[in-house]
């Protein structure tokens, strides 16, 4: 044993030595402290994430009630939009029935307009063939009084001739 404890004291470095090494390493105090820091570090990171996994789920949420919020507007637009045409639809649907309407009134305004210028043509050609019958008869007339007045005259120059007058 004796021999065993003198092995042991040369195995064991001087206490020198020991305090040399000691200041080059850290002790577990050291280490302790350094740990708990770390802990401290990380749970704060842990509650960092998990209010920051909270923000995101609230502005999830919050993007999809605006993006529920657009597709109903769009859906009352579209539906107003709809209604606008449809409304439009029916008004062309109207001013086209009235419009045929009006066409219809100008036909028959057109049609009539048309027999009353056939009358007034059928009247003034009857007019017409009646004044130039006139006229002929007139002509006749008087082709046939300038005739006689030109044979009476003939007759008086030839009886003067003559001496019958």
């Amino acid at each position: 044993m004796e021999n065993e404890v003198k092995q042991q004291e040369q195995i064991k470095p001087p206490q020198d030595f020991q305090a040399l090494i000691a200041g080059f390493f850290p002790t577990t105090k050291y280490f302790d402290s350094r740990f708990d820091l770390l802990q401290v570090q990380i749970d704060e990171s842990r509650r960092n994430q998990e209010q920051i996994k909270d923000q995101l789920k609230d502005f999830k949420g919050d993007t999809n009630k605006r993006f529920e919020r657009a597709t109903d507007q769009l859906k009352d637009f579209k539906n107003d939009t709809d209604k606008r045409f449809e409304r439009a639809t029916d008004q062309l649907k109207d001013f086209k029935d009235d419009n045929d309407k009006r066409f219809e009134q100008v036909d028959y305004r057109f049609q009539r307009l048309e027999d009353k210028i056939d009358n007034l043509i059928e009247r003034i050609d009857v007019k017409v063939d009646g004044g130039l019958k006139e006229n002929r008869n007139l002509t006749v007339r008087l082709f046939t009084f300038a005739l006689s007045f030109s044979l009476v005259a003939v007759i008086g120059m030839f009886g003067k001739l003559f001496g019958l007058f």
